[in-house]
């Protein structure tokens, strides 16, 4: 049996292959699904067993997985084609006989309904139709999302969003997630179910300005505009359309109070209180 990580190369996939280890899951007891050897030289220098495989090439999963092994399926980036992709993961798990098969879901699923989460959705019905023992990590948005251009943000001082005033999400940084993968994936209790996963509070873009300026030193203020308005910003500085398209649409259900809720189950999974938005901030101005 092996606890195997698909998109072990990517942010989140390493930070949970660190809390395994951290967990004393032995390294040999870790397959890592890479799609290049070159990536994935590090975790094989560490001890991990490697397999390179390709979501958009079904064969190379072959011998990706075994009977009773324990399976995280890291969404894929690659927006619009998830759902094939994912399936190939799915088909090769079951043809193998897992006996579990995590996934990175969306937070609220399956009654989300912004654009976001429907490839999440679609993802879960093939894994619910695999008849596979499955865990859902429903996560909602990463704190880091509204840090990627920090420089640019202190020096124009506005955080941008389309988001009414007042609207809030509960989000949490990559590495509370990536604890609570680590959790299910190295305890028994949590086949057929399904974790909303969020921070224990919800902030207001006003919130998170005043943050940056009171940690950084530089005054930052949140300013809403219009939907299109937003999208045309963000295609002009670079965002492919459809991402923008998918960004957009995301404030708009933050608008809506979708991504506003704090069941908890984050902090009871990884046994202590999520990471507070000052402290991913502090970190982030530090680095």
């Amino acid at each position: 049996m092996s606890i195997v990580i698909t998109g072990s190369t990517g942010h989140l996939g390493r930070l949970v292959i660190e809390d395994l280890l951290a967990r004393g899951v032995p390294a040999d007891g870790i397959t890592a699904v890479a799609r290049s050897e070159e990536k994935a030289a590090g975790l094989a220098t560490r001890g991990l067993r490697v397999h390179i495989a390709d979501y958009d090439r079904p064969e190379t999963f072959a011998g990706a997985f075994h009977p009773g092994d324990r399976v995280l399926l890291i969404s894929s980036p690659v927006l619009g084609n998830r759902v094939a992709q994912h399936g190939v993961v799915v088909d090769a798990a079951r043809v193998a006989g897992v006996a579990q098969i995590a996934y990175t879901s969306v937070f609220g699923s399956p009654q989300a309904d912004f654009l976001l989460a429907r490839e999440h959705q679609g993802t879960e019905q093939l894994i619910l139709d695999s008849g596979l023992p499955y865990t859902f990590l429903r996560n909602n948005w990463y704190t880091e999302v509204y840090l990627g251009d920090l420089p640019g943000t202190l020096e124009r001082g506005v955080l941008l969003s389309n988001a009414p005033e007042g609207s809030r999400v509960a989000s949490a940084p990559r590495a509370d997630y990536a604890a609570a993968a680590a959790v299910v994936l190295s305890t028994d209790g949590h086949l057929d179910t399904a974790y909303e996963l969020s921070g224990d509070v919800a902030w207001s873009f006003e919130d998170f300005a005043e943050e940056l300026t009171r940690l950084s030193g530089h005054k930052v203020v949140h300013v809403s505009v219009p939907a299109a308005e937003r999208r045309q910003i963000l295609v002009s500085a670079g965002v492919p359309e459809g991402f923008a398209d998918v960004l957009v649409d995301v404030d708009e259900a933050i608008g809506r109070g979708a991504l506003a809720g704090t069941p908890g189950d984050l902090a009871r999974l990884i046994g202590r209180p999520t990471t507070p938005v000052p402290s991913v901030i502090a970190a982030a101005l530090a680095s």
